[in-house]
């Protein structure tokens, strides 16, 4: 790796408990494209000394991970139409001290509800509705789906999301079915206090078709490891953090990687 000097260019993620897949996939493409840049992960204890700190460091790109993607909006300057769209950001692109907020999110699900041939007229549960369940919603909704009921506890919220889209909502996801069951939540998370749980039961995996986990850490989840035991059409957070991370590269550094390169970068990212 190249060797830390004054004159690299840094980019950085901030999330409540970060992972390596972001670390691992942007410093594997740094590296082979020759790019004197580095990036780093970090647990803000003030968030909004952080963003502070990108602009008043020269950081040229900040990644947003759970909680942070809707509270942050308060501090950037400027809202791009992917993260304005659903007031949920994942991005930060720095340009001479201007902070723009982007949600790259939203076009990785989109791409995997597309790659993987879901129905528009099958049935979605949905559980969760903080900012990445916002960019799910969305994806699923633009795509056609009309069946699709999200599930949360915090019911201002949940109904929220809902009514925005046209969908319906439930407290309590627990006993519903649908063709595609998707957890937006961080149950199953590495390092968390439910990484062992199902974030839905046996009995609504064996009814659906799709199963969905946008946890990326760790890419073999509980509910991705039963839906694949189960042998349904398994769609993992491993592919979205590969998806949404290869869109933030392009913004940070202006170019896009060959696919040969985003398949290496995405099998290192994994190999940890």
């Amino acid at each position: 790796m190249t060797m830390l000097n004054k004159d690299m260019t840094l980019c950085i993620s901030l999330s409540a408990r970060p992972s390596n897949n972001g670390t691992r996939f942007h410093n594997f493409l740094y590296q082979e494209l020759g790019l004197n840049w580095i990036y780093k992960a970090f647990a803000p204890t003030d968030l909004a000394q952080a963003v502070a700190g990108v602009r008043g460091l020269g950081i040229r790109g900040c990644a947003i991970s759970m909680p942070y993607k809707e509270d942050v909006i308060a501090l950037v300057d400027r809202m791009d139409a992917s993260a304005s769209a659903i007031d949920s950001v994942n991005t930060i692109v720095n340009d001479d001290g201007v902070l723009t907020a982007y949600n790259t999110d939203y076009s990785a699900i989109a791409q995997l509800i597309e790659r993987n041939g879901l129905d528009p007229a099958s049935s979605v549960l949905l559980r969760g509705s903080g900012g990445m369940a916002k960019a799910t919603a969305a994806a699923f909704r633009n795509a056609g789906f009309a069946s699709v009921t999200i599930a949360a506890r915090n019911e201002e919220r949940g109904r929220a999301l809902a009514d925005l889209y046209g969908f319906s909502w439930i407290a309590d996801a627990g006993g519903a079915t649908a063709d595609a069951i998707v957890n937006i939540t961080p149950i199953g998370m590495a390092g968390g206090a439910d990484e062992s749980i199902l974030s839905f039961a046996e009995e609504q995996i064996a009814a659906a078709s799709v199963v969905f986990d946008v946890v990326a850490l760790p890419a073999e989840t509980p509910l991705v490891r039963a839906g694949r035991a189960a042998g349904k059409t398994v769609i993992t957070g491993a592919e979205v953090a590969t998806l949404q991370a290869l869109e933030q590269f392009v913004l940070y550094t202006g170019i896009r990687p060959s696919a040969d390169q985003v398949r290496a970068a995405e099998e290192f990212m994994r190999a940890q």
